[in-house]
Formats: structure tokens, sequence, C-alpha cells
């Protein structure tokens, strides 16, 4: 099969950019250099995207990889006594970090920063 020179530059263009796209993803700005163990609670429409984009769709096929793998050690991992354990690892992180984080950030859990803003909202609503 004959390549020609212009199918080989493509190619590797794309290898550089897959190869970059998870450090790309990853690099933290320098503002956030600053505050080390700061939880970014108000992502950038960037961030979301990338997050929605990228980030859930994988969070996604971890969390059902890791259920399937699950399913198949579970004779193992029962007889070891360690279920629970390979299910926190293998289904119930990769799913806390897909479903119970808000969009764009890094952190996981609830933000409830809905709920303040609607009792702010309903607080001025019942003052006025």
């Amino acid at each position: 099969m004959k390549t020609t020179p212009f199918a080989g530059r493509i190619t590797t263009a794309l290898l550089i950019s897959c190869l970059m796209l998870p450090q790309t993803l990853w690099a933290q700005d320098p503002a956030a250099m600053g505050r080390e163990g700061a939880v970014d609670e108000n992502p950038n429409g960037f961030a979301m995207l990338g997050d929605f984009v990228v980030a859930r769709p994988i969070g996604l096929l971890l969390t059902v990889g890791g259920t399937a793998l699950w399913l198949v050690s579970l004779p193992f991992t029962m007889l070891a006594g360690n279920a629970g354990d390979a299910a926190d690892n293998l289904i119930l992180g990769p799913g806390e970090q897909t479903f119970m984080r808000c969009l764009g950030c890094r952190q996981s859990g609830y933000t409830y920063s809905d709920i303040d803003q609607y009792e702010a909202r309903k607080a001025a609503q019942a003052s006025e």
C-alpha cells in the first residue's frame, strides 16, 4: 500500500494533537496556581464546553466499563472479601466524577449554589 506524504503529515498532526489534548485539558491557569486547594466553582464557558464534550462522555464510558469489569470480577472479589472496595473504585468513583460534579468544575460534590440563589431571590421577593 502506497502512502502519500500528505497522508503521513495528517497522521502525524492527528497523533500529536491526540497526545497534547490531555495536557491542555489538565493544564492549570496561572491564576489558579496561587490558590492551591481552592475549588473553581465559577468555571468559564470553555471549561463547561470541554467538560460536556470530553470529560462527561469519558466518565460515562469509564462508569459503564467499570460496571462490566466489576461484574466479571465479582466471583473473585467476593471470595477475597473486597467486592465493596472494587465497586467503590470501579463504579462509584467514575460515577461520582461524572454525575455529581457541576459542569466545568474540577471537584466532585454538590455546590448548592442554585439553592442559595433561589432562597436569596425568594427572600428579595418577600421583602418587596
